[in-house]
């Protein structure tokens, strides 16, 4: 078996998300094919460079569905003999991308991919598919399906976290994500997007607010909490399912949840065999790569288990980790990671994370393995972990080593 390398990473800004954000008379084919483009000419990727471009992408409705990896690769640049291939892990798409190159890659099967994801939460509003875990009452009562900002309040409240604590982590978040892009750290990676007349629409993260403080964050009523105690009463089904809880403390709100945003991100690996014939050199090595399955109602817990799994598979303990990026859907997931591994908060998210920038879900997985991997570079360490909890129960992971 071959090993699977990373050659280039890069994403466009994150946009706001909303009707008012920069990139919203951007579709997601226009996004992901701009994205392609620039792979394509950062490389040299001429030909049939690449076995398949295969992009993740949660909402898979109207623009954003009939394949829109393959349509990306037709409104692209690239060859049309580069087929496509659309998958949806929920917030781990891009990340399920990226993991399932690299091992068709060790596999033998092809040379290279393309892989990342995309997300226009602006365009195609989150749960605008009727996904049946939410909508089937059958299933949704046999998992005691429950909102993922109520699941986060059950970490919170299970593991004992506090309001204050959630708020100073988004404060933190912010303070770094601002550090990162006035230090041009994020320089290497990003793609400015442009309109028609290759004017620049957006070349930075447009959702931060670096001046975010814990007294502004103190005054924001807990988003989630009526739709937990009032109606339709989340609360009381989250309950049932966890008999030992007396109640559930509602302690997130816009300030300490990921940022509904906009965004692309894309990844090259591939073989040191076809580096070599295409003249680029790697950058590192996807060590390993994991997904597992947890309990749907709590749901966000994965990156824990995934984490134990993928150390686990490779042969390593979490002592042999450098830098984390655990994606920052909600605070209560970065909190209950540092606290099941005993990780300082010193190698975690260091250049901020979603709650800062946003969560564009179809392409966050593949944005903080390229974050990683730049960050492992600029500061010259050797391996870094990538974890994202995903809805209905999951977690997926890659761990990347410098070559």
């Amino acid at each position: 078996m071959t090993d699977a390398y990373i050659f280039d990473a890069a994403r466009t800004p994150r946009g706001r998300g909303r009707r008012d954000g920069s990139l919203h008379e951007v579709t997601s084919l226009a996004l992901s094919a701009r994205l392609l483009n620039a792979m394509k000419q950062r490389n040299g990727l001429d030909g049939h460079a690449v076995e398949d471009v295969i992009w993740g992408n949660v909402t898979q409705v109207k623009e954003q569905g009939g394949c829109l990896a393959r349509s990306a690769v037709l409104m692209s640049d690239l060859d049309e003999r580069i087929p496509g291939l659309s998958i949806n892990r929920f917030c781990a798409s891009g990340m399920e991308a990226v993991n399932l190159a690299a091992n068709q890659v060790k596999a033998g099967a092809g040379g290279a991919y393309l892989a990342g994801g995309v997300e226009m939460m602006s365009r195609v509003a989150m749960g605008s598919d009727g996904a049946a875990i939410a909508v089937d009452p059958a299933l949704a009562m046999k998992t005691y399906f429950v909102p993922q900002g109520i699941s986060a309040d059950i970490i919170a409240t299970e593991y004992g976290f506090t309001r204050e604590q959630a708020d100073a982590l988004a404060v933190e978040s912010q303070r770094r994500a601002a550090q990162a892009w006035d230090e041009g750290r994020f320089a290497k990676s990003i793609v400015p997007v442009l309109d028609q007349n290759g004017l620049v629409i957006l070349d930075r993260d447009e959702h931060m607010r670096p001046g975010t403080t814990v007294d502004d964050l103190a005054k924001l009523k807990p988003a989630f909490k009526d739709m937990g105690e009032v109606m339709p009463g989340f609360d009381k089904v989250a309950m049932l399912k966890y008999p030992h809880l007396d109640r559930i403390e509602h302690i997130h709100h816009a300030g300490n949840s990921s940022g509904i945003v906009d965004g692309a991100a894309a990844v090259l690996l591939g073989s040191r065999e076809w580096g070599e014939a295409m003249g680029l050199k790697p950058r590192a090595r996807i060590r390993a790569t994991a997904k597992i399955g947890t309990d749907p109602t709590i749901m966000l817990t994965g990156p824990v288990p995934v984490t134990e799994k993928v150390l686990r598979d490779a042969g390593m303990a979490i002592g042999d980790i450098d830098l984390f990026e655990v994606n920052e859907a909600f605070a209560s997931v970065v909190l209950r990671f540092m606290q099941a591994f005993d990780v300082s908060p010193e190698r975690v998210n260091v250049n901020g994370g979603a709650i800062a920038m946003g969560h564009p879900l179809g392409a966050t997985g593949a944005m903080i393995i390229g974050m990683l991997l730049d960050e492992l570079e600029r500061r010259d360490l050797s391996t870094g972990l990538a974890t994202l909890c995903v809805a209905s129960g999951m977690g997926a992971a890659t761990i990347i080593e410098r070559v």
